[in-house]
């Protein structure tokens, strides 16, 4: 990639981050940095977001997505593993839904092949959001019958 390119890209991430923080700001939920035991959390109670400092850039922006997924889903803390994971999933989704475009998704796959990682890292999201882009591209497939 030339200057101008990783210039160009670095612009585009910027603004992705700040979309999602006016997103934020417009649910009334209140961003923090505040190191914890994971990369980030939502507390309903407060409507606020905490993301550990010292991530990457895109993880930061993916676990920013996730959490401001559960703000918007209205998650609250679940009563079970089976309903957390639920609301895990769903944040995922949420998140890989405004992160990745089908056009990204498709180039990524085109140059990098079927590697997570890889895809990943050519579309600026975390592997946890491939995944969940992947299980919605499979829930909108049609089924054969």
């Amino acid at each position: 990639m030339d200057r101008a390119s990783s210039r160009r890209a670095g612009s585009h991430e910027e603004e992705i981050m700040q979309h999602l923080l006016r997103l934020a700001d417009e649910q009334r939920v209140r961003v923090v940095e505040r190191p914890g035991r994971t990369r980030g959390g939502y507390d309903p109670a407060t409507r606020t977001i905490r993301l550990s400092p010292g991530m990457s850039a895109r993880t930061t922006r993916s676990v920013l997505a996730h959490e401001l997924g559960h703000a918007c889903l209205g998650h609250f803390p679940a009563p079970t593993p089976a309903i957390r994971a639920q609301q895990e999933r769903q944040a995922d989704e949420w998140a890989a839904s405004r992160l990745i475009t089908p056009r990204a998704y498709a180039e990524a796959e085109e140059v990098r092949g079927p590697h997570l990682a890889s895809l990943a890292f050519e579309m600026d999201v975390t592997i946890e959001l491939v995944m969940a882009y992947q299980r919605l591209l499979r829930q909108a497939l049609p089924v054969a019958g």
